[in-house]
């Protein structure tokens, strides 16, 4: 899937804990939900796209691109997926950054 247009779209972050995942749980686990959130998102349309998710001990952080905050929570709540807070990214720093 091609990045959305960055013109009217925006990046941001939820962060929530999920009792069905953490950095312990198995790879077939995982793949079962990220193929349940690919399937809620392709029933939401093309103006939000899951970037990636890091996963800690106890809570996921998902990037996403949306143009709003609203269709993430869609997404939270046709999957079943925690979203507690949600974060527009306003920049990026990176190593290149201090360059």
């Amino acid at each position: 899937m091609p990045l959305l247009d960055a013109a009217d779209q925006f990046s941001y972050r939820a962060r929530g804990e999920y009792d069905g995942v953490t950095a312990r749980t198995e790879s077939c686990e995982r793949a079962e939900l990220a193929a349940k959130s690919c399937h809620v998102l392709e029933s939401l349309g093309p103006r939000i796209q899951w970037l990636q998710s890091y996963v800690t001990d106890d809570k996921l952080f998902c990037v996403y691109i949306a143009p709003d905050p609203e269709l993430i929570r869609a997404h939270a709540v046709r999957g079943g997926f925690p979203a507690d807070a949600i974060r527009e990214v306003k920049t990026i720093i990176d190593p290149t950054t201090a360059e």
